[in-house]
């Protein structure tokens, strides 16, 4: 989160691949030896060139989808992190094979830009946090 002419605002990508006003969450596979927290701070830095300070965990959101005809399970934790150094979009041309674009989206209108049904709720969740 980081706060732009006085409203909260999130840190967003558009996933390579993905058409014009596509966006979603960074998210990513936790490493060996590292917690889902610190792995949210590692993604958000990677995905979106900012670096956070962790706040909390919001929650989680499940799914399961076919892989290639294999049922997969998911469980994606989701946190609430304040924005520090960088500067969003500037991210390593490796990290471009993943991430088209990334962009500051307005807190308050997240639930209704965000792409996938979980991260709009969890979207809310900040909100309601922030907010509250």
């Amino acid at each position: 989160m980081r706060t732009i002419r006085g409203r909260p605002h999130l840190a967003a990508i558009r996933p390579q691949g993905r058409s014009d006003g596509v966006w979603a969450l960074p998210k990513g596979r936790i490493d060996p030896g590292e917690s889902a927290a610190e792995t949210a701070v590692r993604e958000v830095q990677e995905e979106t060139g900012v670096a956070g300070r962790l706040v909390e965990k919001l929650g989680d959101i499940r799914y399961v989808y076919v892989w290639q005809g294999e049922k997969i399970f998911k469980v994606v934790s989701f946190f609430l992190l304040r924005a520090g150094r960088g500067r969003i979009g500037a991210i390593d041309e490796a990290m471009r094979v993943e991430v088209a674009e990334a962009r500051w989206l307005p807190l308050d209108e997240a639930p209704g830009l965000l792409a996938y049904g979980g991260e709009r709720e969890i979207a809310a969740k900040a909100l309601e946090r922030l907010s509250g």
